[in-house]
């Protein structure tokens, strides 16, 4: 095999493809990339959830399939020149790697050992532009569960319903609900989750451009298509949280709040809290302010933001961190709040539309806190 190309189209390639290799394994195999060299050049990585494949132009002069450990492989083309880079491997798999008056020799293995990846069929599917399933993989990535106990909750639910695409992640602590309209309705209605791990990697390589992401999701494996890259993942197989009932219909106190101030006010009083030293904030809704406070170890802080009148009180506690990353994860600069009382959930929702929807559960307040 014999290729050269850009030193930045290599890099690039790499980047994107190095984080579905393997850690940790046994087979030497599985911490490298495969690339394959014919008319393009691909590359591809895998660690049996996920695969990545990036397809790149380069001068191709003899064809071939190799695997290179990854590490080594990014290592070296990042130290490299900004010049033409030339990668050859002879009969014996030994990689030599040229750039300027940069050589490396580095030793290769067999293609034929790299696990193949599933073929997911693209017979079905939808397509959704790339700047948009950014901002929905954003909005809703930090509510997905990290506790590999409840294996369903890891990913994010994808739901399309007519035109509408839906994302909905939980982790028993919130709720995050992100929706777009598609811009053609699928040839039918698609439900499938995909893990956690894969999104922030998708979240990651996805260009912000209104160019368009293929997303094909079969019965076990999902396949996105864009900007010459396809990831392959494997689906979470379960029944996802009912999540339409986890929403409260009944909140008598809706507020209309300005998110930047909401988010300065509880990073404020949040300043005395650390991961040794965790206390609620604890908000009180009264009349036309919000009073929010703090008290920890190492001392107390208090907070106020002017707001609607919302008549009689309502105090209730939230973990900061909680709240902060919904408030930060709202699209629009106001949104209202949905109140009941300090034991129920709030809701945050946009001033019109339904293009998001988050809901935090309070912590329940004690005495002096």
């Amino acid at each position: 095999m014999r290729f050269s190309c850009e030193k930045s189209t290599l890099s690039d390639a790499i980047a994107v493809c190095i984080h579905a290799v393997g850690s940790k394994t046994t087979s030497p195999v599985m911490e490298g990339l495969l690339i394959t060299a014919e008319t393009d050049v691909t590359m591809s990585g895998f660690n049996y959830k996920t695969g990545i494949q990036r397809t790149f132009a380069a001068s191709v002069y003899e064809p071939g399939a190799v695997v290179l450990n990854a590490r080594i492989l990014s290592d070296i083309v990042r130290k490299l020149p900004d010049e033409i880079v030339e990668v050859l491997v002879d009969e014996r798999l030994m990689a030599t790697i040229k750039c300027g008056s940069s050589e490396f020799n580095i030793i290769a293995s067999d293609a034929k050992e790299f696990p193949e990846m599933p073929v997911v069929p693209r017979d079905e599917g939808f397509t959704v532009p790339n700047l948009t399933l950014k901002e929905l993989i954003g909005g809703t990535i930090f509510a997905v569960c990290e506790n590999e106990n409840k294996p369903i909750i890891t990913g994010s639910l994808f739901e399309t319903d007519g035109k509408t695409l839906r994302m909905v992640s939980v982790d028993g602590y919130r709720l995050a609900v992100r929706q777009a309209e598609l811009q053609e309705a699928p040839p039918r209605d698609f439900s499938f989750v995909v893990p956690g791990e894969t999104l922030k990697e998708i979240y990651r390589i996805l260009p912000d451009d209104e160019e368009s992401c293929f997303i094909s999701p079969q019965k076990k494996h999902a396949l996105f298509d864009f900007a010459g890259t396809l990831v392959n993942t494997r689906l979470l197989e379960g029944e996802f949280l009912n999540w339409r009932a986890a929403i409260p219909q009944d909140q008598p106190v809706n507020v209309r709040l300005n998110k930047a101030e909401l988010i300065d006010a509880v990073e404020r009083v949040s300043l005395i809290i650390s991961e040794r030293l965790k206390n609620p904030v604890r908000c009180i809704f009264e009349g036309n302010t919000l009073k929010l406070s703090c008290i920890t170890a190492l001392g107390r802080s208090y907070d106020e933001c002017r707001i609607p009148d919302v008549g009689p009180a309502i105090e209730i506690g939230f973990n900061n961190r909680y709240l902060l990353d919904a408030l930060r994860a709202c699209p629009d600069d106001e949104f209202i709040l949905g109140l009941k009382s300090g034991l129920s959930p709030c809701t945050m929702t946009p001033v019109e539309g339904q293009k998001f929807t988050y809901l935090v559960l309070p912590v329940r307040l004690k005495a002096g806190e």
